[in-house]
């Protein structure tokens, strides 16, 4: 019988082969947005795997370093490599997760592990390119249903996101920075609401803009953010903040050229025509929110088997979130009360159908996220109400941190309730076995 990958002591070509290996399953991750505990974790189980103990993982934004130190004295070896794409493949990111469970369970060798990688990594993504910039342009259309617009203003809504991703990916196509690129996309959203204004369109026009903004607005980004800070990785945490800074201000700066161009061209904008979601559990709401998050999940290339979870995970958080509203609960805590429930429900569906809970926890907040505030703030900047935008633009930050902080303590109760899938059982020297945490932030002392 051969020995299991774990058995065998690696010389060096396997050494750095296993490295290696444990180095793309770490870019893979970071590409697709797992948080950087997930990350090293995933890491450290590939070395373990094939008897490369004693390896630390250094894991920011941009760059993953691997070392490993010898217990026999020999020569330490660091590797780095460099996470130049990151783009959501939720499809792709399930299939490595599988890779790392079966090789730190023993059943793939070495040399199964790197074929299966480099199949990970060719494989065809499971929706064409037409089918994602359609969801992307759904996704706009049902946030847009979603604040009260009509069938028109969902068409509305629906041309301007496809006439913003274009041109996105026609700068993209020409090396243009990812933030003019935001930037461009959001000033035509709200070029078209404006356009509609100007007409005097009988539609709930602005709605066009709060769903082309919630189109470009960083849902994954935001959950990282939060979920690194908790695991104690602050210098990730700091990195992601700065990347929803940028984000954000890419989003703000397109929408704001377009507003204070419009104002001074006499377009008649008014703050108390910002449209709000209907706050209240009609069928036309539910269904713009459950037609969000399905959206939101092609979007993330989530696969068909797991869009019904997820869409029951969009219209559960939508359902707390009006109920929690009715119950005269503040809009920011009702917000974090409906993330920790689809969170929670998120992550037992994870463990149940053995895939990252991302894949139903990022599409279900969707219709959470912070599109009106955000509009209304630059609005009222726009219109001279500096104070007032300020404080709609806190609000829509408070809403995203409470959206991160909601899911990710949904997590953490049923962590704690139940364990995790980073706990085992390990043997004392007396015989007797106890729980060993692998996750770094188990342990950590309390600010003395």
């Amino acid at each position: 019988m051969s020995a299991s990958p774990l058995e065998q002591a690696p010389d060096q070509q396997d050494l750095y082969r296993a490295m290696v290996l444990a180095l793309r399953v770490g870019e893979l991750l970071l590409g697709s947005g797992e948080g950087t505990e997930t990350v090293s974790g995933s890491m450290r189980r590939i070395t373990n795997a094939y008897g490369v103990p004693h390896c630390e993982a250094d894991v920011n934004l941009s760059a993953i370093t691997l070392s490993h130190v010898p217990s026999d004295g020999g020569a330490p070896v660091t590797a780095e490599r460099r996470v130049r794409r990151r783009l959501p493949d939720y499809d792709r990111l399930i299939a490595v997760h599988d890779m790392v469970r079966e090789a730190s369970g023993g059943s793939l060798p070495l040399d199964d592990a790197e074929t299966r990688l480099r199949e990970i990594t060719r494989r065809v993504p499971v929706y064409p390119n037409w089918v994602l910039i359609t969801a992307l342009a759904l996704i706009a259309s049902s946030a847009s249903i979603l604040v009260g617009g009509g069938v028109l203003v969902a068409v509305a809504a629906f041309a301007a996101t496809v006439l913003g991703d274009r041109a996105g990916a026609w700068l993209a196509r020409r090396g243009v920075a990812e933030f003019f690129q935001l930037a461009v996309a959001a000033m035509l959203g709200s070029l078209v609401a404006v356009l509609m204004i100007w007409i005097d369109a009988p539609v709930q026009a602005s709605a066009v803009v709060v769903g082309a903004v919630v189109a470009l607005l960083p849902g994954r980004p935001m959950v990282a953010c939060v979920q690194d800070g908790i695991a104690g990785e602050y210098v990730t945490a700091t990195g992601r903040l700065f990347e929803i800074f940028f984000i954000l201000t890419a989003i703000i700066s397109g929408i704001g050229v377009t507003l204070y161009a419009a104002v001074r061209l006499g377009v008649p904008l008014s703050v108390e025509n910002v449209p709000a979601a209907p706050l209240v559990i009609r069928p036309e709401q539910l269904l713009g929110a459950i037609g969000l998050t399905l959206s939101f999940a092609v979007a993330l290339l989530v696969p068909p088997r797991h869009l019904i979870p997820a869409a029951v995970g969009g219209g559960v958080v939508w359902v707390v979130f009006v109920q929690l509203y009715i119950w005269q609960v503040p809009v920011i805590l009702a917000t974090a009360v409906s993330a920790a429930v689809v969170g929670l429900f998120g992550s037992a569906y994870a463990r149940r159908a053995r895939v990252p809970s991302m894949v139903v926890t990022i599409p279900a907040i969707g219709s959470l996220l912070p599109g009106t505030a955000l509009y209304r703030g630059m609005l009222e900047a726009s219109l001279g109400h500096a104070d007032a935008g300020l404080v709609s633009l806190l609000q829509a930050l408070s809403t995203a941190l409470a959206l991160g902080a909601g899911v990710m303590l949904g997590a953490e109760i049923l962590r704690a309730v139940t364990g995790s899938d980073l706990t085992r059982r390990v043997r004392r020297p007396s015989g007797r076995r106890r729980p060993f945490i692998t996750r770094p932030a188990a342990r950590r002392t309390r600010g003395y």
